[in-house]
């Protein structure tokens, strides 16, 4: 018999427990071990069967066993302490506050953080895979740093899918409905205890509605913008059902919605609870571009109600927005952006649904492929979050110099090294993925307290010590952290056998799968054909004898989950468990369904050696070989994302690549096919020769203290570089700051600076045409230079109706290759001298420095300049020399 309504019924805590709410409310208790440990002692039996999570934990715990906590003095003296703490943490000084006299300028004063999807924790299932841990790990070291941040997000309803395999090893999806009621957030309201909403409207009259959920992620504010209201229609109710589902209306609807309606969100909480106002807005990825569109609109706006920035037309707001907003790409392929069809954004964006003060013209020149190849019929979410954003990064410095050469359409006659997109290496959060006995074991050592800073801040000076921690106190910790990932494998395997529709008299073997002994290799993550999943079974015999090998044998446990739309994800998960499944190997290889932030606590502490195989260089970071990295795992990988930036040879393995210029073939094309078994081939030497034989290379002692040196080597030296402490506190420094001070620029005098801006780089487009390099005149040339020696240059530039001051004129030089491609050029520019002659030309001198012997080259080149550009590229213009018209990279175009 079903419900015809279904709804919770909260527990009323006795008024000495009433901390026990706060605490379960504010989710830094998914990262505080005490806190943990506190909930665990309400009822240990019903913390488990919650999923360990405080809210549920509350409402299901008998009322008895809730009078007797309420006179236990010992339980409510640490209670009474860690609420006192959590209020310390709240309200105190962190390492940000700290930062407010700095120099140049203060950090802003706010920043709001938009994201389609957060995993912050399994209780929280509001994430996929990798851009949500992200997104959730920059909240958490934010709110640990004082950083202060507000997340935008949305609430899906469904979340998620949870995965399981049917009898034949095929993904099975299901989409359990999620109570807010049963969750840690709570409805933001108006004053007059009203639910706060935004509205946005839709073609044919109808209007999005939605609420707006607040959880508190420690010191940070997330909020989750929900369309399940009663004011909605079916379909308007259905636009946040859950993540990445529906068709292209749906998905631009979301997006629409987390942009939009997100700036409209940050507004109403701002408003209502006297935060600052953010100075700068990052977008985690194009899903939420359409903030810029929406903030656009409110400075006009502002200037038709006769506001304070009465006067501002779409140019000048472009010029404020841009200066303010930081866009970050997470995907090294085209495939991976969202775009939509030019008809379906101009019918959203245009007529009765047009944004006052944006023509619907420009919101699709916004996102408009405009380069070679492009598609005109398109709308590119990820370059209008470039054209909104005057700042962007790629994930990993590998990630950053693809993103520039995939990005360079949008700024023509630059080179791909010029491309303004630099990189801030992600970052995992040690509290959440750190296991508390590896913290243990540091804070012996080091200190409770300094582990903790080492933990948060990411300063490299607060992990030494941690070298002098003993050889068996290190492998005795691991081999303790490898039989707690067999019994969690185990448990997991029996639940999936039995959801498979095994009977319990067929599954006696798992109590054998899998060995505290044996070295582990994990390898959990994303399905796409990309990363390759079943790399390892390329040569079945090859793995099998390395599974069963008498003296050295490995073992490995899988996990991961497709998209449900993606077959062949699918179809690449049951070949995997089809080999997991033969009699012969089972106890030496599992894959373990429904990955998740629950299970990949066990996964990374419990692993000896993290794998990971993907087609460089198609990995923008790869977070999760970090995540092991802090529990003394070390990678076994591809030099990609982040492991190409920080391997060293001490800290794991490097898997050789057949072509590194082969990342971006087809997956299923030939080539591909080739160096799959090239890589293959690579990867079990790689285990056989140097893994397993190091791992196993035991002194007198048992001690494989070869081994434990890469581990200690690795918590030394990867530990302070792989914290998300250090990337939030560099987004504080390269991007946050300076964008917040360009932001104050522009805004300064009712806008003064914007409506400048806008104006000045009107002029010079215009203008542009009539700039050229006219003559170029070097004294000292010949067949041959002598290093240390100068050229005297002269260049003659027509400059049309600008002046001097608008442009920059440069010398690009540098080693030339055979077709007179210039690289690792350096540029030197050139002093104007006198005024224009009598053909208008400006005269423009300078000495070029002979520092290098070799082939050697060099151009002129103009450029616009402006103190308030943040590139030189900003605004993809270039004049060159007439006869360098058609050069290539020699020109650094």
């Amino acid at each position: 018999m079903k419900a015809i309504r279904r709804f919770t019924v909260r527990t009323v805590l006795p008024e000495q427990l009433q901390p026990l709410h706060e605490l379960a409310l504010n989710l830094r208790w998914s990262w505080h071990p005490e806190t943990r440990d506190l909930f665990r002692s309400v009822d240990p039996e019903v913390w488990a069967a919650t999923g360990e999570d405080p809210v549920r934990l509350l409402g299901e715990v008998p009322a008895a066993r809730l009078a007797a906590l309420a006179t236990d003095r010992r339980f409510l003296r640490r209670l009474g302490d860690l609420a006192d703490d959590l209020h310390e943490y709240l309200t105190g000084p962190r390492w940000y506050q700290a930062q407010q006299g700095g120099e140049p300028a203060p950090p802003p004063a706010a920043i709001a953080y938009f994201s389609p999807e957060y995993g912050i924790a399994a209780a929280l299932p509001q994430y996929s895979g990798g851009l949500g841990i992200l997104a959730g790990d920059h909240l958490k070291a934010a709110s640990d740093l004082g950083v202060p941040i507000i997340g935008v997000g949305l609430f899906y309803r469904h979340g998620y899918f949870r995965q399981s395999l049917d009898r034949d090893g095929w993904q099975q999806e299901r989409y359990p409905l999620l109570d807010p009621d049963e969750l840690a957030v709570s409805l933001l309201r108006e004053a007059d205890g009203s639910p706060a909403r935004v509205d946005l409207a839709l073609p044919g009259g109808r209007t999005l509605a939605a609420r707006i959920w607040k959880a508190q992620v420690g010191r940070v504010p997330l909020l989750l913008l929900d369309s399940d209201t009663e004011e909605n229609s079916p379909a308007e109710r259905d636009v946040t059902d859950r993540l990445y589902g529906g068709g292209s209306e749906h998905r631009l609807l979301q997006e629409i919605l987390l942009g939009i309606g997100g700036v409209r969100a940050v507004r109403a909480y701002c408003r209502l609870t006297g935060h600052p106002a953010p100075e700068v807005f990052h977008t985690n990825e194009g899903h939420a571009g359409f903030l810029g569109v929406e903030r656009i609109r409110e400075l006009v706006a502002d200037r038709a109600a006769g506001g304070d920035t009465q006067g501002l037309d779409f140019a000048a707001a472009l010029e404020s927005v841009r200066a303010g907003t930081l866009f970050t790409t997470h995907t090294p392929v085209p495939a991976g952006i969202d775009r939509f069809d030019r008809e379906l954004v101009a019918r959203h964006f245009g007529g009765e649904t047009a944004l006052p003060g944006v023509p619907v013209e420009q919101v699709l020149a916004l996102g408009a492929e405009t380069w070679p190849g492009g598609d005109p019929e398109l709308f590119n979410m990820a370059a209008m979050g470039l054209r909104l954003a005057q700042r962007a990064n790629g994930v990993s410095t590998l990630h950053g110099e693809v993103s520039r050469a995939m990005f360079d359409g949008l700024w023509p006659g630059f080179d791909p090294a010029e491309v303004p997109i630099t990189s801030v290496t992600n970052g995992v959060h040690a509290a959440t993925w750190i296991d508390p006995a590896v913290v243990r074991l540091g804070a012996a050592e080091i200190g409770a307290d300094r582990a903790e800073e080492a933990m948060t801040t990411g300063e490299t000076q607060r992990w030494t010590g941690l070298e002098r921690i003993g050889n068996t106190e290190i492998w005795d910790l691991r081999r303790s952290l490898r039989a707690q990932l067999v019994e969690e494998a185990r448990h997991r395997l029996r639940a999936s056998w039995r959801q498979r529709g095994a009977g319990e008299a067929e599954l006696g073997w798992i109590s054998s799968v899998l060995d505290p002994d044996v070295l582990t290799i994990g390898f959990a993550r994303r399905v796409p054909s990309y990363k390759r999943l079943t790399l390892m079974l390329r040569d079945a015999d090859r793995l099998r004898a390395l599974l069963l090998h008498p003296t050295r044998p490995v073992q490995i446990v899988v996990a991961g989950k497709a998209h449900p739309a993606d077959d062949g994800g699918k179809r690449l998960i049951q070949q995997m468990v089809a080999f997991a499944d033969d009699p012969t190997v089972r106890h030496r290889i599992v894959f373990l369904p429904d990955y998740d932030m629950a299970m990949a606590r066990h996964l990374y502490p419990g692993c000896d050696v993290w794998l990971n195989n993907p087609l460089r260089p198609l990995e923008a970071c790869g977070t999760s070989g970090m995540k092991a990295a802090l529990n003394g795992c070390l990678n076994l990988s591809v030099l990609d994302g982040w492991w190409d930036e920080w391997y060293d040879g001490q800290n794991g393995w490097a898997i050789p690549t057949a072509d590194e210029g082969a990342g971006v073939l087809d997956p299923d094309s030939g080539e591909a096919e080739r160096r799959d078994d090239i890589e293959a081939a690579a990867l079990y030497d790689l285990i056989e020769d140097q893994v397993a034989a190091r791992f196993y290379d035991r002194d007198g002692d048992g001690l494989p203290h070869r081994w434990i040196a890469m581990v200690r080597h690795t918590l030394v030296t990867l530990g302070p570089k792989v914290l998300a402490g250090r990337m939030v506190r560099e987004y504080v420094d390269r991007l946050y700051t300076p964008g917040a001070l360009a932001q104050r620029e522009l805004a300064a005098g009712r806008h003064a600076g914007a409506r400048e801006l806008a104006l000045w780089k009107a002029k010079v487009r215009e203008a542009w045409p009539a700039v050229r390099v006219e003559h170029v005149e070097a004294e000292g040339t010949g067949e041959a230079q002598e290093l240390g020696g100068a050229l005297a240059l002269r260049v003659q530039v027509a400059l049309g109706a600008l002046e001097p001051g608008d442009v920059e004129v440069q010398v690009v030089s540098g080693r030339v290759d055979e077709g007179d491609g210039i690289s690792d050029a350096a540029v030197l520019a050139l002093k104007p001298v006198g005024g224009p002659d009598l053909d208008g030309r400006t005269r423009y001198e300078g000495s070029l420095e002979l520092d290098r012997t070799g082939p050697f080259g060099y151009t002129v080149r103009v450029l616009p300049s402006h103190p308030r550009l943040a590139s030189p590229a900003e605004l993809g213009l270039v004049a060159l020399p007439a006869e360098s018209a058609g050069m290539d990279a020699g020109l650094l175009r």
